[in-house]
């Protein structure tokens, strides 16, 4: 798979497929029609038409919001529709500097295709002038991408903390790095996609960081999140990239986004333009 076509795997989305989720008649998310039969259940919460779901006017508030989507949710999660169950809160609004609308179970975040956020760190190490970037590869039991090679620090943007004490709490649970050097980390910038996924509409938003680590650092996982890290040239991780589907979707972009920046990715390349302008949409 080359790399435009990693990137592009990330943008399969027919809105046909999907009725817009509106509060106050405002987008926020998108359902799949096969979803949408499901829902009809809940009259006294949704309004669904041909083209939209809408919650009800009387859901005015944002603890209202909160409590119908939950009983929403927790119906269909005993429907089997809400697997890999994290009891994690994420927001839910307009933008990421909006104020949020309601708040709802992480796992039913792709199922209404809400935007989510992230952090990803890419740690890497100079060695004699070349670059060599740590590959963390999750843990088997991760409801999702298990197995897959990530980030060695990556994580989901809960309710109520900001993005900078999320990466340094990621950054000790998934490999032990002590918050006075994850402090260093920089922000670089984010990426973006919206793409049909098995587990509904992945709308997401992640905050990238770059942090050069000592070569001396030995990253180790505390959580049970992570199976392994590996250390390896940066031609590898291109390599492993365009050969195979070892990477978790969404990690590839930010593997991608990181080769441009830094120079290993170079303009002349075929293809450049189309690649940097599919990292945001």
């Amino acid at each position: 798979m080359s790399l435009i076509d990693r990137v592009s795997a990330c943008a399969v989305y027919d809105a046909g497929r999907f009725l817009d989720f509106h509060v106050d008649a405002v987008r926020v998310g998108g359902v799949h029609r096969d979803t949408v039969r499901h829902l009809t259940a809940f009259p006294d919460l949704l309004t669904i038409t041909d083209k939209t779901i809408s919650l009800r006017p009387h859901l005015a508030t944002y603890e209202a919001r909160t409590r119908a989507m939950a009983q929403i949710v927790n119906v269909l999660r005993g429907d089997g529709l809400v697997p890999g169950w994290r009891d994690e809160a994420y927001p839910v609004g307009v933008g990421f500097s909006a104020p949020a609308l309601f708040q709802i179970e992480r796992a039913a975040v792709a199922l209404f295709g809400f935007r989510g956020y992230g952090v990803h760190l890419n740690g890497y190490v100079r060695d004699q002038g070349q670059i060599r970037l740590w590959v963390g590869k999750r843990a088997l039991s991760k409801p999702t991408g298990p197995g897959k090679l990530d980030q060695i620090v990556a994580g989901g943007q809960p309710v109520g903390m900001g993005l900078h004490d999320n990466l340094i709490k990621e950054c000790a649970e998934e490999a032990s790095i002590p918050a006075t050097l994850a402090a260093r980390a920089r922000p670089v910038g984010t990426i973006s996609y919206r793409t049909s996924r098995p587990e509904g509409l992945r709308d997401d938003v992640l905050f990238n960081y770059d942090l050069e680590l000592p070569a001396t650092f030995q990253p180790t996982n505390s959580d049970g999140e992570v199976e392994a890290f590996y250390l390896w040239p940066i031609e590898k991780v291109r390599n492993v990239l365009e050969r195979t589907n070892d990477f978790k979707f969404n990690s590839g972009l930010v593997v991608i986004d990181f080769m441009v920046r830094h120079g290993i990715i170079d303009a002349d390349e075929p293809g450049y333009a189309d690649l940097v302008a599919g990292l945001h949409h």
